[in-house]
């Protein structure tokens, strides 16, 4: 989050239950609904923390209930899922003037409280009012004197599937304020949230706000899968991630405001002093999977994944998911133990996660494709032995949700697995997805983990994630919450939609896997290093925060924003620097769009944004850089390999290396059987070594595997045989090297191309090589690309 100030809030630890007075649905165990005299959430089939309103209570009772969860402690360890029955909730006869409005749904929506419909649609539950949420007030006199902290703390809050004709009221104190910040212009209501606070399948007839009435400091939150008639104006927002959705008219935003497949969205206009990024469809996408009553029966909707999407969807048909029966969950409830969770998973259960906070003495084992885990209500896992709170097996199509993860205080190595080192089973059509997933390091306690967040299974989906290393609360300082890794991407094909990781202790992000893709990425780095020695990546000052392995060669990111905060309180007023607030393989194929480094206060700063591109984001306060593009267009150390697999007749294979500019064409590949085949020769090496000493020197190559959008071959497959093109000092060709497909493991490990002994000639050699390729049988078809790097040693 966009923090400017420190703060400390103790945890909470004591607990509250809501009470209703009236009568609520319930489920009995056969799954019909039957009327229960006056009683408390605790008598629901989902456990003492979750309430369910129906028609039958009063719009007192449902505002009171909702507002006496709405005052939890930031840190606190109470959790609150509310979900409203399908039907309509308050009256809307003050919609045209709030002033005069009774009987209005009107709540404020607090930490870990989250609400939801239970309607198969949206418009199933219609709510006349509002639940809104409002800035921290600072400045009882002059609100405007008091921008911060505003909403830079009001995370962990949640709204869904719900239709709101909004109607918004100040309440309690605020009510009473001369300046009260609760007051919205008629047929609007306020969701001014930072991170943690997903707005997912809301309809709103009429405006939505994501500021304070002053336009007090908001950093960035998550709509997806909404409907907004009016407009959503965004003002003090400093960043915001938008995508599949329906808005009206999109006002306002700071740095960092990105829309992808989002019908009515405004056109691109990134860089000064344009902050807006827009992708007209999301590449692959999966809503979440929520709960919902089909008449007397409660079913989890889980939705397919979708490729080249905009606009919201709401269907939930058999086209567009599955519906699964409750029976296929186990309902896991506060106190409830891994070895009970990881038996109900092992029967093939589902989970169900209700509102509370979990110990976990061993991780969640998820060993089954296509397992369901859904939290409700914040629902946290806090592992307490070092262990990792969720391990995903090599499988396909595994969805977890709703979940927090708090990282115990005996240090953790991962905290979220998915896929062990060297996953290699996935379905991309049905990828493996993490919605709502967040993570803390510190805050509740002095919690400690390397990595949060680890993928390692190819064609993950990570679809809004907040990864946070703890700037404040309990536990925090650079030796006591130890973290430093927000996400690392090891699998290949994975795709992160709205990627929020911060303040972790080297790079936030690491991304090792190729074709990865990142649309939305909002990033505070550490601002509690004690020097610049002590944050050191190497020789390189500081460590980039958003981090591409150095041997991936298609990566795109698009809408980054990197900030830096290095707060004087804990570095005595040193300047601390990052030289770049990203970091990528300079090669064709990995390319960013849209980043912008941004130094919000402290000392030191951001060198470049992307390498050695972009203005340095340093002194005074507030400033910002922004860099349209990076890109290159060639490795100057590398040639570049180009294979086409083709869609026509199979015996068909055209190919063609690409090394100093210049195309040179292999011929046509032959249909061999088992295989296909096609040879060719490397743009020659010169080695020219005038040294009276005659040293020995080698020259050898490697290359990486072949890569198309959609589909990979190993390098194995490729061999060679090295020759002395133009002979002088006393060169000689390398050996040949099989395919191997033949045997062995081509020239995906070093081959030597040529050498030269000790006490050599002096001279010029060319150095060449025939290039023999055997492509398995089944190839997808595409054009395929690979790197043959080039090394010589004396």
């Amino acid at each position: 989050m966009t923090h400017r100030t420190r703060a400390h809030h103790p945890p909470a630890r004591g607990r509250t239950r809501i009470v209703a007075g009236t009568t609520i649905a319930a489920l009995a165990l056969t799954g019909t609904v039957f009327a229960a005299a006056p009683a408390s959430a605790e008598d629901s089939l989902f456990g003492p923390n979750v309430t369910i309103f129906d028609e039958t209570w009063s719009v007192d009772d449902i505002n009171a209930a909702l507002q006496a969860a709405s005052t939890e402690e930031e840190f606190s360890l109470d959790r609150h899922q509310f979900f409203f029955a399908p039907g309509t909730y308050g009256s809307d006869a003050g919609y045209d003037n709030p002033a005069t409005a009774t009987g209005i749904i009107n709540s404020e929506l607090g930490y870990y409280q989250a609400v939801a419909g239970l309607g198969a649609s949206p418009e199933d539950v219609r709510i006349n009012g509002a639940i809104h949420v409002e800035p921290v007030r600072q400045c009882e006199a002059n609100p405007w004197d008091c921008q911060q902290p505003g909403s830079l703390t009001r995370f962990w809050r949640s709204m869904s599937n719900l239709t709101f004709k909004p109607i918004q009221q100040p309440l309690g104190v605020d009510a009473t304020r001369p300046f009260p910040s609760g007051i919205t212009n008629p047929h609007q209501m306020r969701f001014a949230v930072s991170q943690a606070a997903p707005l997912r399948r809301i309809n709103i007839e009429g405006d939505l706000t994501l500021m304070g009435r002053v336009g007090e400091y908001a950093s960035g939150g998550y709509l997806a899968n909404s409907n907004v008639d009016g407009e959503i104006l965004s003002g003090s927002q400093q960043q915001w991630f938008t995508r599949n959705s329906t808005v009206g008219t999109w006002n306002g935003g700071v740095w960092n405001m990105v829309f992808s497949g989002v019908d009515g969205a405004p056109a691109t206009d990134f860089g000064n002093p344009g902050n807006k990024t827009t992708i007209d469809q999301t590449p692959i996408n999966r809503e979440s999977p929520f709960l919902y009553l089909d008449g007397d029966d409660y079913k989890v909707f889980v939705p397919k994944a979708k490729a080249n999407t905009s606009g919201h969807d709401w269907s939930t048909d058999a086209s567009a998911g599955q519906s699964l029966p409750l029976d296929d969950f186990f309902i896991a409830k506060e106190g409830a133990t891994a070895a009970q969770l990881n038996a109900a998973l092992a029967s093939g259960k589902n989970l169900l996660v209700t509102p509370g906070v979990y110990y976990l003495d061993s991780a969640l084992k998820i060993d089954r494709a296509d397992t369901v885990v859904l939290g409700l209500g914040y629902a946290s896992l806090v592992p307490t032995a070092g262990n990792a709170a969720i391990e995903i097996g090599d499988v396909a199509g595994v969805k977890v949700a709703g979940l927090t993860v708090d990282a115990g205080e005996t240090l953790s190595p991962v905290l979220v697995q998915v896929g062990p080192a060297g996953a290699d089973v996935s379905d991309p059509t049905d990828p493996t997805t993490l919605t709502d997933v967040f993570v803390r390091v510190g805050g509740p306690w002095a919690g400690k983990a390397t990595t949060s967040i680890e993928v390692n299974s190819p064609d993950t989906l990570l679809d809004h994630i907040w990864a946070w290393r703890a700037d404040h609360g309990q536990g925090v300082g650079w030796t006591s919450n130890i973290g430093d890794h927000g996400v690392v991407v090891n699998g290949d094909n994975v795709t992160a939609l709205g990627l929020f990781v911060e303040h972790y202790q080297k790079n936030q992000v690491i991304w090792n896997g190729e074709r990865g893709r990142t649309i939305f990425y909002q990033s505070e780095i550490p601002y509690d290093p004690p020097t610049q020695g002590a944050y050191m990546d190497g020789a390189r000052a500081g460590w980039a925060s958003y981090r591409v392995g150095d041997n991936v060669r298609q990566h795109l990111a698009q809408g980054l924003g990197v900030y830096s905060f290095f707060d004087n309180q804990y570095n005595n007023g040193q300047n601390i620097y990052v030289e770049s607030g990203v970091q990528v393989p300079q090669r064709p194929g990995v390319r960013v769009e849209s980043a912008v480094s941004v130094m919000l206060n402290g000392t030191g700063g951001i060198n470049h944004i992307v390498n050695d591109q972009g203005e340095a984001a340093v002194a005074p306060s507030g400033t910002a850089k922004f860099l349209k593009v990076y890109e290159t267009e060639s490795d100057p150390n590398a040639q570049n390999l180009q294979v086409t697999v083709p869609t026509g007749d199979i015996g068909e294979f055209l190919w063609s290396i690409d090394g100093t500019n210049d195309l040179v064409d292999l011929g046509v590949a032959v249909d061999n059987g088992d295989h296909f085949a096609a040879s060719g020769a490397i743009n020659p090496v010169r080695v020219t070594d005038t040294r009276s000493s005659g040293a020995a020197w080698s020259v050898s190559a490697q290359v990486t595997d072949f890569d198309s959008p959609v589909s990979s071959f190993s390098g194995k497959y490729l061999g060679w045989a090295p020759s002395v093109v133009e002979a002088g000092g006393g060169a000689v060709a390398g050996d040949a090297v099989d395919s191997g497909f033949v045997s062995g493991d081509g020239l995906s490990v070093s081959s030597t191309l040529g050498h030269a002994p000790s006490g050599h000639e002096r001279g010029s050699a060319k150095l060449g090589a025939a290039l023999d390729l055997r492509i398995p049988i089944d190839a997808t078809d595409g054009t395929y690309r690979a790197t043959l790097t080039i090394t010589a040693l004396s």
